[in-house]
């Protein structure tokens, strides 16, 4: 089936301004001159009346299988639905393991990934979780990536924090090493997703691993790096060597420490770090814990796929360029997980699209060439959710 999408303001994430866009299947075409010259019989033509159309966003960094877990096993978070994702206009995702990757595994991260291609979303995952060693399907990091389609590369591996194996930089090497050697061989991400907790060494192994290995600073991608101000400055540092940095659009509450991931947005694009080197992830359906000083959590919070909406909007209404706004939640998130046609609207790229309203909400959402998501209502469901269910 033929679609034009008629006069809309194109942000690919640039600036393209007024474009009539045609889609065939789940492809974008091109774009054409004139809605009157598609003259194919059956086409469907959407005038957009000049409102925004933006890449669908990438969520690097979500729960797809559920996180917790920290506080028995009734506090196991179940999987993330179709729907949470689509309803906030993400359209590719990667699952990852978080501190549970006891009871959960590789196996079942996959599993998830698939079901949620069968329907209709774009998803990979990482192999591993917070633990050295790393918890594979194969038994070998890079066999996993190169060998199981949906996995990209490694995490998320956790350091400076009570819950990780409190790796060494020896065996956070070995790992890099094997995750970018698959990325070498497949044209994978390759990448070592690390989870920074709220330890007083914050990036120190990541600064000491780019200090003195051989492996790209590109293969270490530290996220939540926004949870202190005090590591979001060393996060820009990190950034400036060449490692891509992952803000968390988790809640912030006042006195807290943390950097709301808007502000922090802002900041690093003030900072003068490379703009590519940047993305926000949303930690959709992982535990947002709370724990005193004995290691006991005090409180459980739980991260949601509209928390990148959210920040969007945020720094769109903090008048910051949509071009600028745009990247690090589509072509920055592409880039550093070689996702080659996602991320921008483009001739030959993945149908993914996001229309917003005047109010910068998502009112139309497009996956993979068809509508999930039409005048805000929601028109897929995934198989176990919907109306009735």
């Amino acid at each position: 089936m033929l679609r034009l999408l008629a006069n809309a303001h194109v942000f690919a994430p640039e600036d393209l301004g007024v474009q009539h866009v045609l889609i065939g299947g789940e492809r974008i075409l091109g774009f054409v001159n004139d809605p009157d010259d598609v003259g194919a019989p059956g086409i469907e033509v959407i005038d957009l009346e000049g409102r925004r159309l933006v890449p669908g966003l990438i969520d690097s960094h979500a729960h797809i299988t559920g996180g917790g877990g920290e506080s028995g096993f009734a506090s196991r978070v179940p999987p993330v639905f179709l729907s949470r994702f689509t309803r906030a206009g993400i359209t590719s995702v990667v699952g990852v393991l978080g501190t549970d990757d006891t009871t959960r595994d590789t196996r079942s991260l996959v599993a998830q990934a698939y079901a949620l291609r069968e329907e209709g979303l774009s998803a990979w995952c990482h192999t591993g979780g917070y633990h050295v060693p790393p918890v594979t399907l194969t038994g070998s990091v890079r066999d996993d990536i190169v060998f199981v389609d949906p996995v990209i590369g490694v995490g998320e591996l956790a350091i400076s924090d009570h819950r990780s194996s409190q790796p060494t930089l020896d065996e956070l090497l070995r790992i890099a090493g094997d995750a970018h050697v698959a990325g070498l061989i497949t044209g994978k991400a390759g990448i070592l997703h690390l989870h920074l907790g709220d330890g007083q060494r914050g990036l120190a192994a990541v600064r000491k691993a780019l200090g003195q290995a051989e492996i790209p600073a590109r293969v270490f991608n530290p996220t939540h790096v926004n949870r202190r101000a005090a590591l979001f400055e060393e996060a820009l540092d990190v950034a400036k060597a060449g490692s891509v940095i992952d803000i968390t659009a988790f809640p912030v509450e006042d006195g807290d420490g943390a950097v709301e991931a808007s502000l922090a947005v802002q900041h690093y694009i003030e900072s003068g770090a490379p703009e590519y080197n940047v993305t926000v992830s949303s930690d959709g359906g992982g535990c947002l814990p709370t724990f005193d000083a004995n290691g006991e959590l005090t409180a459980m919070d739980i991260g949601s796929p509209s928390a990148l909406p959210e920040t969007l909007k945020r720094l769109l209404d903090a008048g910051v360029a949509p071009e600028r706004a745009l990247a690090p939640f589509t072509s920055n998130v592409a880039r550093v997980l070689r996702l080659r046609r996602k991320g921008r609207i483009a001739p030959g790229m993945d149908a993914d699209l996001v229309i917003f309203d005047e109010q910068h909400r998502v009112q139309h959402v497009m996956a993979r060439g068809e509508w999930h998501v039409v005048d805000g209502a929601q028109r897929i469901y995934g198989r176990f959710e919907g109306p009735g269910k």
